[in-house]
Order: C-alpha cells, then sequence, then structure tokens
C-alpha cells in the first residue's frame, strides 16, 4: 500500500521550524532554522535542508547540513543561525539570506544548487557599503524573505517585540541583480503598532516571521502577527506597498476556527509560529510548526493543504494529523500518538505552551536516536485528538500506555461528543496494551481520547 505521511512530516525525532517551502525542478525543499530536542534557546544548531519529489510528500530526503553557524565572519561564537530564506538569483545560483541572533544586518550565502554546500556570500547593504540594519535611523533587521523577479530582488524583514521601543512593522526593500546592494530603501508594509491608526491590520499587526509569494498579480505576504500563534497574511498588486489585510492562514492551536469547537478555544498548546505557503504539484500548503516537550524551544514542522479561492482569499485551515498525505489516514494499524494535532485540558485552558499540568509530546533518547515521540502528563480531563481517519466498519480500539495514573480513556469522534467507547488504564512502569470495543461510524472522523481519573500517565501510540 501506498506509504502515508503525518505530522509532523520529517522524522519525529527532528525540529526544524520556521519552514519556507520551495518547488526548484521537480522537488520542494523545506529550508528553516534548527531547534533540538529538550533544547533551552532558539535555533543552537546548524541549518539542514530536507526535499522530497513533487508528486509524493510522503518521501522525505535529508539533504544534510548546508550551512554552519560558524561560516560566517561576523560570528563571534555566541550566535545561532535564526529563521532563513532561499530564492534563486539572475545569474541561477541559489541565495540563502538570513540574521544571526545578535546581529542587526542580514547574510547572505550561495550555493549552485539548492541544498549543497552554501558558502558565505556577503552582506545586504546600501550603496556606500554601510549595512542595511546599521545606517541611522534604521531598524534592526529579522527573519528574511526574498523574492526574486527579474534583476530585482524584493527583501522583506522586521520583529516588532514589545521590547522594541518604536515598532515599525514589515519592511519591503529591493535589492539589485547582485543580491546585496540596495536599489530601493526599505518601506514599511504592515505596521506594528495600530494604535490610533485607521487600519485594516488591528488586532494583527506585524510581530515576525515574514514569508512572501507571488500568485498571478497578487503578492502574498505571510507573517505571524501579534498573537505569535497565527500565521497572517497581507496582499497587494504591489511587491514593496499598498498591502491589506486579508485573514489567517492557520492558528497552530487553531484559535479562530470554528468547525468543531468554539473560535477562542484553544485544542493544542502552542506558541510563536513562522511559515509560509508553496503550490506543489498543483496544490497549495502552508507550512508552520508546533511545539513539543512543553517548551518554545523544541519545535517541529507541519503542514497543511489550503485552497486560494477565485477572489484571492484564503479560509484559516485547521490544523491536523494527516497534512501533506493527500486525505485521510487508513483507519487500521497502529499510529504513533505524537501524530496527535489535539492536547488541551478543559480544566486549564491555554493557547500557549508551559505549565507542570499541561500534557505534552516528548522522546528518548537524543536528535538523530530513530525512536517515535509520545505523549506524557496526561491527567484528569486532558483530551487527545488525531484527524482524520477513514473509517470503515472500526469495532475495535488498543491504546499503549504506560505511567502511574488510574481511570479511564473515553473515545469519541468529536471532542464533546457522544462517548463510543471506555478504554481502561491502570498504574504501569511498562507499555501495556489496554482496549475496547467501540462502534465508530464509517466515514472520514477524528479520535478523540480524554482520560477521566487519577494521576499522570503516557500514551505511546493506538491501534484501530
Amino acid at each position: 500500500m501506498k506509504k502515508q505521511c503525518f505530522n509532523p512530516y520529517m522524522p519525529f525525532w527532528e525540529y526544524v521550524p520556521d519552514g519556507e517551502p520551495h518547488v526548484f525542478g521537480d522537488r520542494v525543499y523545506v529550508f528553516g532554522s534548527h531547534d533540538m530536542f529538550n533544547g533551552a534557546v532558539f535555533c543552537p544548531e546548524d541549518y539542514v535542508c530536507y526535499s522530497a519529489n513533487v508528486t509524493d510528500l510522503t518521501e522525505w530526503k535529508y539533504e544534510g547540513v548546508i550551512y554552519k553557524k560558524d561560516q560566517d565572519p561576523a560570528q563571534d561564537g555566541r550566535m545561532v543561525l535564526y529563521a532563513p530564506d532561499v530564492t534563486q538569483g539572475p545569474d541561477g545560483r541559489f541565495y540563502l539570506y538570513y540574521v544571526l541572533d545578535k546581529a542587526s544586518f542580514v547574510s547572505v550565502a550561495v550555493c549552485d544548487t539548492p541544498a549543497g554546500k552554501y558558502e558565505f556570500y556577503g552582506y545586504v547593504h546600501y550603496k556606500d557599503g554601510t549595512k542595511l540594519g546599521e545606517r541611522q535611523g534604521n531598524m534592526p533587521q529579522f527573519d528574511p524573505a526574498v523574492l526574486t523577479e527579474g534583476n530585482k530582488t524584493y527583501l522583506y524583514t522586521g520583529f516588532c517585540g514589545h521590547q522594541m521601543q518604536d515598532r515599525l512593522g514589515a519592511m519591503a526593500t529591493v535589492l539589485g541583480a547582485d543580491m546585496l546592494t540596495i536599489e530601493e530603501d526599505y518601506n514599511v508594509i504592515v505596521p506594528g503598532d495600530c494604535y490610533g491608526k485607521n487600519t485594516s491590520f488591528e488586532n494583527h499587526e506585524f510581530f515576525e516571521a515574514p514569508s512572501i509569494r507571488k500568485v498571478g498579480d497578487t503578492y502574498y505576504f505571510v507573517y505571524s502577527s501579534s498573537a505569535m500563534h497565527e500565521l497572517c497574511y497581507a496582499t497587494s498588486k504591489n511587491p514593496v506597498k499598498d498591502f491589506q489585510y486579508r485573514g489567517v492562514i492557520v492558528s497552530n492551536c487553531d484559535v479562530g476556527i470554528s468547525s468543531y469547537k468554539p473560535s477562542d478555544m484553544p485544542a493544542a498548546y502552542g506558541a510563536n509560529n513562522h511559515g509560509g505557503f508553496e503550490k506543489i504539484n498543483g496544490e497549495y500548503y502552508i507550512f508552520y510548526h508546533r511545539h513539543t516537550n512543553g517548551t518554545w524551544y523544541s519545535r517541529q514542522g507541519c503542514a497543511e493543504k489550503i485552497k486560494i479561492a477565485e477572489d484571492g482569499t484564503i479560509d484559516q485551515v485547521e490544523i491536523t494529523s494527516c497534512g501533506l498525505n493527500g486525505g485521510p489516514l487508513r483507519a487500521v494499524g497502529e499510529y504513533p500518538a505524537c501524530i496527535a494535532c489535539n492536547i488541551f485540558n478543559t480544566q486549564m485552558p491555554s493557547k500557549y505552551v508551559g505549565g507542570e499540568k499541561f500534557a505534552r509530546i516528548t522522546q528518548d533518547g537524543r536528535d538523530g536516536d530513530q525512536e517515535t515521540g509520545y505523549i506524557v502528563n496526561i491527567q484528569n480531563n486532558t483530551t487527545i485528538g488525531f484527524k482524520y481517519f477513514d473509517c470503515k466498519n472500526i469495532k475495535k480500539l488498543t491504546i499503549v500506555n504506560r505511567g502511574y495514573f488510574d481511570g479511564e480513556f473515553e473515545v469519541r469522534t468529536k471532542w464533546d461528543g457522544e462517548v463510543l467507547g471506555r478504554i481502561k488504564v491502570v498504574y504501569s512502569n511498562f507499555w501495556e496494551e489496554n482496549s475496547s470495543q467501540v462502534s465508530i461510524p464509517d466515514g472520514i472522523n477524528a479520535i478523540y481520547l480524554t482520560f477521566k481519573g487519577y494521576g499522570a500517565g503516557q500514551l505511546k501510540s493506538i491501534k484501530l
């Protein structure tokens, strides 16, 4: 049978957030920053790349390390590589744009192939040699996104954290054919502060994470709003001005989605978000990241199919377990618990990671160990959701669990729906199977497990 694909789409032990997908030739490449399991800070690792054939998004190839953080001459041994982006220049080569975490300027590396070994190339600068970000009055540069058209490259940057005294917003700068020299100084295209302004961006001000695409004659600027968990988008017919707010594409805690729950109810423990969309084999997908291990610093790449309507709008999409699969998962066999897209507790609703009473996805071992992640700290009223399965004649559900809890998991196809089965669990130091007869309706369904009982347990997998 055809192999399936889940969220996260990379190996379960890999942590590549801030994903920017780009199709070059017959492959899609994802460029991002690089977290680590149980990390204490953002992005401590070198840049790596994964790619897949555009006709088969179930097979992701590890391309290896494409750029090391010590290759930049400005590196002082204490800086990390933040979110990058890649574009193909007019000379056919590939240019990697990035910012070191304590630098105010944009660095550029170059390579002859999309996922080869990049070499340092230079810094984005004015014609007098002054680096963008270092001229008096410049805002510090952050999270570069790039789009090349002919001999011009449009560079989008910006950060509007609350520590910034003057939160201008997202900036668009035009570079020349050498990919470094500024031809047109930056223009603010999305405000970082809407107070006292008449603007369509109110309540969805720019925070960070620029991403840029062109669809037809329309430029789509994707960014993380001041809410952090959501990726919004704005559109314009001009790449450097006149952008208007259009909506939210995805939230990594599903706030804003009302199709299966109240709109303001978080269905996962999210936090900051960053990603972009790409057309792959005729379909559009939004790439984003989720948070694991109860921290902000172990983020994994996910993706969902989106639709661009004839009027150019994009409806907010649900986060799912099936992501790039092209449809629901087969409702037969064993599935790892770490593909759960919904994890929440109605006793302690929160849309941000952290807290001792929150369940979380974790793993054993280190990065690169061939281990499957699992869910820990499952306490009373914790709900775990998997979406979606193509269910046919499902009569039994088995879970693999361990830990110090005593009670039962209620089985539903809606988080607040009818209980279709109950799986009893007891204290155990080892992974054990527990089952229940269930009656899952035929059709495309979610599977929700809600724990009722005492203690704190762990879930490794479910079997249908």
